[in-house]
This record gives structure tokens, sequence and C-alpha cells, in this order.
């Protein structure tokens, strides 16, 4: 009897493994959706899909190459293009977007990269774990490194983020118990060289390791569980993070929201007291007030607050020109702690509705809240606001001098500043030529040039010594007052008028409403300072200068043809959440755990019944030309045996069809000359066809012979036997 080829060749099993990766690999898609506010994965896990089948069918590279590249640049143009593909502008518009983030990526800006080119990381990103779980899995069966660290991962995000991982850890373990198992199994069935008679039978051999499997997680689900053990591990790790190479300042603040802001520096113990929770669609700053004197040590306030009633909560703040685009927002704040005394508000907040009084200053920016009943210790207020988005391009046009008042104010430093501060600022911004890019230089710069955030061992600056300057040239460590200060003073050198603005930062998301709202929760660790810089055709416009804190305001690019978001328009699962640590003291504005960018939910504009039904009619072509590419190559072949009638082309029919009959389980083993294996082949199929050809074969490899009256002959047994073979 004939011999079926090993069982690593069955395309099934190894089907059924690979199918088990791109589960593995979706588990590790799911929560972005949770931890990065992205609204759709549809689209990635479509593509997902799409280029694990196009791994497992295995095409030439090349086809491979250009199938996965269309499908990326198909999603690409319906997320971010209005304009059609067939378009110059659309290609020139691609360039630019690409030559902008190459730029950003080579100056280490990372969180200037455009959220298309985001997108295209991300895909790339799928498009390569396509094929390394493709290796990994089918190739070298060696898949326990990554269903760890799928635990690992979905382990994480269920402890330290709102993500509820139970189901995902049930289902993981399903699939990595099974794949797991059926590895194993190959591999031994490799190693043994064991064979199977026949090919339909050997599926049985998952049966134990489906009841396994099916048996352990039943078990595992309806036992009794005893309750944790341990405490919650988080509060700890904070803890030993926070207090960390102990500290060195003789002054150990407490992390918060506070109204002294004239002595600046020091380290801070973490608080994660609620202050209050806030219903929004998107991230924000909470603004709380801003300051304009700096004096060397801190800021202060040039003149007392003078608070104007605002009747019926319509907020008459302007901090941007009515020239701005906007999206009008509606959102709430529940106050946890009323003793702050100010409401706190997004940019461009118009009407706040509560049972309270509000009264401005319209100097500071700061809102008072008059409880109607003082005994309450919690507040709701809804509010509606006029989100901004700015355009780069506007802003980098803005040549209009400066109001007199403006400039005097916010122009302002104490006279001991040393000289070499101004030095700094000036080397900074040399090779910028408009407002908006030296802003930008300044804000960048301290991305690097040895900057550390740091919350402990922040020294306090000397008697004689100011605050800025210590930070710039001596330590060079810190958290956000001493970025947002230093980026303050350094602007206000160069006569750009800015100011310092204290409040919270975004907080993090504990609920996904409806309707795309999400709950934040802000505690005392979220307190932050960022710097405004003003631009005469816009207005107030915010920065945000400290490491591993993004700007969560919008910023758009306008091209021509399109618009697009640049600076806080996040998108999935392009760049992660990162946690510095918080920072503050009891008058400093502290920063944020939470410090992505505001990440703007995925809109797709095209229908998504035709790009389903295009994307199935594209799948079920290719998969009927994979099954099929046999019977196209026969025809290929056939048709050059007939036309061409050489000894290459014979060697090539002959070369097929060995290769059919080991798709078909016949292999010949290594020792086993051609005539023993045609004779077996013979057998089989009860023909005398195989070695006819096999003799001519050999009569044409080893003497040269072959005549042109037998062509014919031969081509006709070659089809004959071919169709026997393959039915």
């Amino acid at each position: 009897m004939s011999k079926l080829k090993p069982f690593q060749s069955s395309t099934i099993y190894a089907s059924i493994l690979y199918f088990f990766g791109l589960l593995l690999f979706l588990e590790w898609l799911y929560p972005i959706k949770d931890v990065t506010d992205t609204d759709s994965l549809t689209v990635f896990i479509i593509y997902s899909l799409f280029c694990f089948l196009i791994s497992m069918f295995q095409f030439r590279w090349w086809i491979s190459f250009l199938l996965k590249g269309l499908a990326m640049v198909f999603i690409l143009n319906g997320l971010y293009f209005e304009i059609s593909i067939l378009s110059i502008l659309w290609y020139e518009q691609l360039i630019t977007e690409f030559i902008f983030n190459f730029e950003a990526l080579f100056s280490q800006s990372w969180y200037a990269l455009t959220p298309l080119f985001r997108s295209f990381l991300f895909l790339l990103l799928i498009w390569l774990m396509s094929y390394l779980l493709y290796y990994w899995f089918v190739q070298m069966k060696r898949i326990f490194l990554f269903v760890l660290l799928t635990f690992i991962y979905l382990a994480v995000l269920d402890t330290f983020t709102v993500y509820d991982g139970a189901m995902s850890i049930v289902r993981t373990f399903i699939i990595s118990l099974l794949a797991l198992g059926i590895a194993n199994f190959m591999k031994e069935i490799d190693k043994e060289t064991i064979r199977f008679q026949w090919l339909k039978r050997s599926p049985i051999w998952l049966l134990p390791i489906i009841a396994i499997a099916l048996f352990s997680t039943i078990i595992g689900v309806a036992a009794p569980k005893l309750e944790p053990q341990w405490p919650d591990p988080v509060p700890f790790i904070q803890s030993a993070a926070e207090n960390a190479g102990g500290g060195s300042s003789s002054v150990i603040q407490k992390v918060g929201y506070g109204e002294d802001d004239s002595r600046l520096g020091g380290s801070f113990v973490q608080d994660h007291t609620h202050v209050f929770y806030a219903t929004v669609k998107d991230e924000q700053y909470w603004r709380i007030e801003s300051k304009d004197v700096y004096t060397g040590k801190g800021w202060e306030l040039s003149t007392q607050p003078s608070y104007e009633q605002q009747p019926n909560g319509n907020i008459t703040l302007e901090t941007f020109n009515s020239t701005v685009e906007t999206e009008s927002m509606e959102g709430s704040i529940e106050l946890t702690n009323t003793e702050i005394g100010k409401v706190i508000y997004p940019y461009g907040v118009s009407q706040v509705q509560g049972d309270a009084d509000y009264a401005l200053d319209e100097k500071s920016g700061a809102i008072e809240l008059s409880l109607h009943n003082e005994d309450i210790t919690s507040f709701m207020y809804n509010m509606e606001y006029d989100q901004p988005s700015f355009s780069i391009n506007e802003l980098r046009e803005s040549s209009e001098p400066y109001p007199l008042e403006i400039s005097n104010q916010y122009t302002q430093l104490p006279p001991a500043l040393p000289e070499r501060v101004a030095l700094l600022a000036e080397e900074i911004t040399a090779d910028q030529d408009n407002r908006y890019d030296k802003v930008k230089a300044v804000e960048n710069y301290f991305n690097s040039n040895g900057f550390v955030y740091q919350t402990t061992d922040v020294p306090i600056p000397e008697q004689n010594q100011d605050y800025v300057d210590q930070f710039l040239f001596d330590s060079k460590v810190g958290y956000c007052d001493n970025y947002s200060t230093s980026m303050v003073v350094l602007l206000r050198t160069l006569d750009i008028p800015a100011r310092w603005v204290k409040g919270f930062a975004s907080g993090e998301i504990v609920e996904r409403g409806e309707g795309g709202y999400y709950v934040y929760e802000v505690t005392n660790a979220n307190a932050h300072s960022w710097v405004e810089v003003y631009f005469p055709e816009v207005g107030w416009v915010p920065f945000e200068p400290t490491q591993g804190f993004a700007n969560t305001s919008d910023f758009h690019l306008d091209t021509e043809g399109n618009r697009e978001s640049v600076e806080n328009d996040a998108i999935t699962p392009t760049p992660e959440r990162q946690n510095p640590e918080e920072q503050v003291e009891e008058t400093v504005i502290p920063e944020t755990e939470n410090t992505a960018g505001n990440t703007e939910a995925l809109t797709f504009t095209i229908n998504w019944w035709y790009a389903a039904i295009g994307i199935a009619v594209l799948a079920a072509v290719l998969f009927i030309i994979y099954k099929a590419r046999f019977r196209l190559q026969m025809y290929f072949i056939s048709l050059n045996l007939t036309t061409k009638q050489d000894a290459k082309t014979f060697q090539e029919a002959y070369h097929f069809l060995i290769k059919i009959l080991s798709g078909r389980g016949y292999e010949k083993e290594p020792g086993q000359t051609l005539r023993e294996f045609a004779n077996k082949v013979d057998a089989l199929y009860h023909t005398n066809e195989m070695g006819q050809l096999t003799s001519n074969y050999e009569r044409m490899l080893y003497k040269n012979e072959i005549e042109n009256a037998e062509f014919e002959k031969l081509t006709k047994l070659w089809k004959d036997l071919i169709k026997r073979i393959m039915g």
C-alpha cells in the first residue's frame, strides 16, 4: 500500500492552529476600545482577519504584499480622506503627511504624530503580526511564549485599568489549551514520523484535547472560589513608586489643588482623594484659573480678583476668538469635594447649570462657586461648551501686533532673571521664523536635553536662586510646575505673551456611558499645570511642555482640499497611555496619570454593508483561486506540452505530477527510486501510465533522448494520469 504524507503537511491542522493564533491576537485588540477611548475597532478587526487569511494561503510574497498594502490604503482613505484616491491631491496630501510625521519622529516629538500616521503604524503592526504568528504557530509550532504574554497582558489591563478581563481570561484559557495540545501533538507526530492511512480519521485525535479543555473550563467557572487573599496591589505599587529613592528636599508636600503658588518646588506625596467625576465625550483640560506674575520663586496675580456675577449661569469668559472653529458639546461635573469653591470647566464653556450662583474673575478666568445649600458635600452641575479646534496654518501665519495691554501684562519678568535664560530661548528658536514654530520649539525642548520627569528629590531654589534658572541649568528634574513655568518664562524672554494655567488633567475613565459619553474620575493626584500662549488672531492657545503628557486640545492642519487633525486626535492603538509619576505640592498643581492625547472616535466614511460585501467577495475570489491553483497550473503546463514539445517542458510536467501526488498524500520516500515509486502509483490507480512517463523521463534525463513523435503520446498519458489523480 502507498503511504500518505506526514501529518505536518496537513493544511487542516495548520489552519486550525493558525486560527487559534488569530483568536489570541484579537484578545489583544478588544481592550483597546476601553483603555484608549477608541469608538470602534471594527475596521482593525476586519483588517486583521484579512491579513491572517492572506498569510494562511501563503501566496507569493509580492501578491501578499500587494493585497495587504491595498487593503491598508483602502482603510486609510476611508478614515481620513474626503477627496478621491484618483486625485493628484490625494497623493500630495499623503506625501505631506508622511514627511511631517517622519520629521516628528526624527525630532522625537512623539505627540505630534498625526492620527493618519498612527493608524498607519497600527495597521502595519497588524500586518507584521499576521506573518509572525504564522511563523510561530504553523512553522515553528512554538506558541507558549505568545500564550504567556497574552495572559500577562490581560491580567495587567484587568488590574490597572477599567477593562474587565474576566471573560477574556476564560476565552484565552480555552483557546490556549486547544492550541497547545494541537501544536504538541503535531510536533510528536513529526518527531515519530507517524503516518495515517486515512486523513479523514485524524481529527478524532482532537476529541480528548477538546474534552479536557471544556471540562477544565466548566470546573473552573462552576467551582466555588475564595475571596481575594491578597490586598489590592495597586495602592502598594503606587506608594512604593512614590517613596522610592527618598527625598532630598527639606519640604515634602501633598498633591492637590491649592491657591498659593508663590513658592514652587520640592517633592510631594500622592493623594488619591476624589475631587470630581466628569461625564463628557472627550478628554479635557479642566481649567480653574491662570496667573500672570512670575516672581522668580512662583506665581501670583497682578491684581486682586474682581468677581462679576454670571446671571443664569451664562459664562462670559472668552479665552479664544469667535473665529476659531468649534464644536458644541455638553457635559456634567459631579463635585465630591466642594471645598475647592470654584467651577472646574473645559475650554469654551458658555453655560453652567446647577443650584448655585456663579461669579467670574475675567483676568484669571476663575469662576467662583456659591452653593445655595452650604451643608452639602457633593454638587452636580451641567455644562455647555464650544470645544475649539485650532488651525495650525492660522497660528503659523499670525503676524498682527500684540495688544499693548496683553504685551505689558504677559511678558512680565523679574529683574533678577539670569541672562542665560533669555540666551537659551534665543538658541532654541533660532531656526524658526514664526510665532507658532517658536512656541513649539520651546515646548519640544523639554522632551530631551537631559530633562527628567520626577516627583521625588525635587529641589527648592535657594534664597538667591531663580526657580526657572535652577530647573533649566542645574537640576533638570521636576514635574509639571517646573516644565510649565519654565516654558512661560522662556517665551516671555522672546516677547511672546504667555501665562501659567492650573487645574486638573482629564483623569481616568471609570465608566462608558451611552451616546459616546465617558465618566472620568479625577482625584487630587490629577492636579496639573500647563501653558497658554496668546496669538492676536486666535486668542489664548494651550500648550503642554511636561514630559509624558499630551496636549488634550485639538489642532488641525489645513491642506488643499482637506483638513487633518494633528495634535490630539489619538487613534486606537497608536500611542499607549503613559503614567508618569503624578506631581504636586500643597500649592503646586500636579499631573495626571492619564497622559494620552485626546482620542477622537474613529468614523469610517464608507457604507459598511458595501465594505463587508466587497471584502467577502474578494475573500471568496481569493479562496477559489487558491483551491483551483493546481488546475490552473495543469492547464498552462498542458498548453506548453502541446505547443513547445521540448525536454524542459516535459521535465516541468513530470515535476508537477510528483507535486500533485505529494499533495494527495503520496510522497517519494528517501532512498526510493523513481521506478519503485512509479510502480506503487500504478498499483494504486490500476494503470501503467506512471511507469511509462517515468521511463521516458529517465531516458530524457540521463541519455538526453526523446523523440518529437512521442510527445503527443506522452502528453496524452500525462493528461490522463493527472485527471485520474485529481478526480
